[in-house]
């Protein structure tokens, strides 16, 4: 869906996953200072935004999700997988319940096939599955911030900052109350810097949790059997997955960052040395330079000097070998 504050001075749309919000509003770097300061919002109102109601909500979603959310306290947030039968991750919700709903927000676009697991597997239980992203934008709140959200507005509070439900009526009555705004490139920047996975960004076709870190937040393994999770136990338990996320230093002296999916070579055999992994996300950081995300093979030596493409690349471990 386009935002309206895509008419916001000096707006510049974002294109590709996050099409539809600004990926800046004319100054990278002051917008990410402004989201580590603990000031302006975040329009993120492409994202999908599913409820969940009805007396077995909470019972059902615990079985259909990595998560332990059976006794989920209202007002808490937590966020869940849904996984293939091979235990690949399919979707990530970001959820809260506010007593009466639970609310999660998912990737642009995702929620449709989201719904249609969902609803096949209602059977007899008492809920109902609805879309509501034509109704409610989420607009990103940062650590730190002391701006009061609207009157009876659903808010899903984290370390990282407070995510709204926002009526997406008063999404620029919002706007003109509590800027700056800030675009989606800063809130990736400080996404990448914390080391937090985005499905379809850190995620393939095969993706395990575990090669994410997602284990404990995401994934609550003394729970009872959700789909996939046989693999989750066994990798847990009796090996280790075949990737792992790792944080990367890239050289800042390249004028273009490396995209998504750019393959990743140990420096010490060129650009024409075996692919080990590739590109997930990458970022200008107000303070750290240019970074980036990747998933790199399990066995990749944890102090190796690396390349992405013909960039320069120092590591920082994410998940251990």
């Amino acid at each position: 869906m386009k935002s309206p504050l895509l008419f916001l001075t000096g707006a510049v749309a974002a294109e590709g996953h996050d099409e539809g919000v600004a990926a800046h509003y004319g100054d990278l770097f002051r917008e990410q200072r402004a989201l580590a300061d603990g000031t302006g919002f975040v329009d993120l109102s492409h994202r999908g935004v599913v409820t969940v109601t009805g007396d077995d909500r909470l019972s059902w979603l615990h079985l259909l999700l990595t998560q332990h959310v059976s006794e989920l306290p209202a007002g808490q947030a937590t966020e869940a997988l849904i996984l293939s039968a091979h235990g690949h991750i399919e979707h990530a919700l970001y959820l809260v319940d506010d007593g009466e709903s639970v609310w999660a927000h998912v990737e642009p676009g995702t929620q449709e096939a989201l719904i249609g697991y969902l609803e096949s597997m209602k059977f007899f239980y008492r809920v109902e599955v609805a879309d509501r992203t034509g109704e409610f934008a989420v607009v990103h709140l940062p650590a730190g911030s002391i701006a009061e959200p609207p009157k009876g507005v659903v808010v899903r509070e984290t370390p990282h900052g407070r995510d709204l439900f926002l009526p997406r009526a008063g999404l620029e009555s919002f706007a003109a109350e509590h800027g700056p705004a800030a675009g989606i490139l800063a809130y990736e920047a400080l996404r990448v810097e914390t080391h937090r996975p985005r499905v379809g960004f850190e995620t393939d076709h095969r993706t395990l949790p575990h090669e994410l870190g997602w284990i404990g937040s995401a994934v609550h393994l003394q729970k009872g059997c959700y789909r996939g999770q046989e693999t989750v136990a066994r990798v847990h338990n009796l090996g280790k997955p075949p990737r792992r996320l790792v944080f990367l230093h890239l050289d800042g002296s390249e004028v273009h960052l490396p995209g998504h999916g750019t393959p990743v070579r140990l420096a010490s055999d060129g650009e024409e040395g075996r692919q080990l992994g590739f590109i997930t996300t990458s970022a200008r950081h107000h303070e750290l330079g240019p970074i980036a995300l990747a998933l790199v093979k399990r066995n990749v030596p944890v102090d190796a000097e690396l390349l992405a493409g013909d960039t320069a690349a120092a590591q920082e471990p994410v998940v251990e070998p």
